[in-house]
């Protein structure tokens, strides 16, 4: 078994040295940092984990707390794609990550606080919950390292998809592409859903743009049956909107089902368009035009900084990181003008 004296030997360092630069000490060189570690990972060392938890005092696990509304867990595409960038940055700095839940299973509930200390996390990541929920905001105002994505708690870092930017511009889209009678079908009440909405109707606002009430629907995110249901309210109406707006890209499928049910094309007879920019819109028929949230940094910043805030604890102050996305034109919404 490979030591870390024998890591020492070999690039003519210290032993000490060859702990700092395993350990990610910032006290050493970054040219002998990369040696040791290059060096490390030829000759097979891999660290005792318990030893290193000892000395150190930490786990090296990153809890990631998620449930969404549809329960769907690691099918959602959207939350998959920032996770899984999450735990590339994180295993870069050799961290793993472990799902944070509540065991309801066990005779005695534990709650969310319980679990991330029972388990011996090092710092949390939160997406895609309640906020409201009073077991969240009993973790968030704990001593455990937190770090929210698309939620802003006052005394939290914060890594944020600009929600208005966002529904700004691809309102905007869709205006230049000739289409003044503009539906959407947003989310439950969230914060990324009322930020969605108040840039929505800014947006319209500022492009001149009349929004009937009826315009404006509520679906779940993700929910197929709700969007089907809100697409076949919209259609009813005595001037039926010439685009709509889906809350997310999985929630345009069940609008799609409707309209080609009603026997209306896409885009020649009415268009849409979603939220998210998931692979599965590339793959619809037409492709889908959407938003696409760049998951990869929001992931990354996300696991970047809650590292930061475990390891430099002194240093780390509250921030919110606002992430921009881009339209992607697809080809769900015709040219009408």
């Amino acid at each position: 078994m490979v030591s870390m004296k024998d890591i020492a030997e070999a690039c003519g360092v210290s032993v000490a040295s060859v702990s700092k630069a395993l350990n990610n000490h910032t006290d050493i060189g970054e040219e002998t940092r990369q040696l040791i570690r290059r060096t490390a990972k030829e000759m097979g060392y891999f660290p005792n984990s318990v030893a290193r938890a000892l000395k150190t005092n930490r786990s090296y696990n990153l809890g990631v707390l998620f449930t969404d509304e549809a329960n769907s867990g690691l099918t959602h595409d959207y939350f998959a794609s920032v996770l899984e960038s999450f735990k590339e940055t994180a295993e870069k700095n050799d961290y793993d990550i472990t799902f944070v839940n509540r065991n309801r299973e066990r005779r005695r509930k534990m709650t969310y606080l319980e679990h991330v200390r029972y388990r011996g996390f090092d710092g949390v990541v939160i997406a895609c919950v309640d906020f409201e929920d009073p077991e969240v905001a009993q973790l968030v105002a704990s001593d455990i390292p937190v770090v929210t994505i698309d939620h802003i708690f006052n005394n939290r870092i914060a890594v944020m998809s600009d929600n208005v930017k966002g529904m700004q511009s691809l309102l905007r889209y869709i205006y230049s592409c000739g289409h003044r009678r503009i539906a959407y079908i947003h989310g439950h009440p969230s914060s990324v859903t009322g930020s969605r909405l108040s840039s929505f109707y800014k947006t319209a606002e500022e492009l001149g743009l009349k929004v009937p009430d009826e315009y404006v629907l509520e679906a779940g995110y993700r929910d197929t049956d709700g969007a089907a249901a809100a697409t076949q309210q919209l259609l009813a109406l005595p001037c039926p909107p010439t685009c709509i707006l889906y809350p997310d890209d999985f929630a345009c499928l069940g609008g799609m089902n409707m309209l080609r049910e009603k026997g209306l094309r896409i885009p020649e007879d009415i268009s849409i368009a979603g939220y998210d920019g998931l692979r599965i819109g590339r793959h619809m028929d037409p492709k889908l035009t959407t938003l696409k949230q760049d998951t990869q940094k929001l992931g990354g910043y996300a696991a970047e900084k809650l590292i930061s805030l475990i390891e430099h604890p002194k240093t780390s102050v509250p921030e919110i990181l606002v992430v921009e996305g881009e339209v992607y034109e697809g080809r769900s919404v015709g040219n009408i003008g």
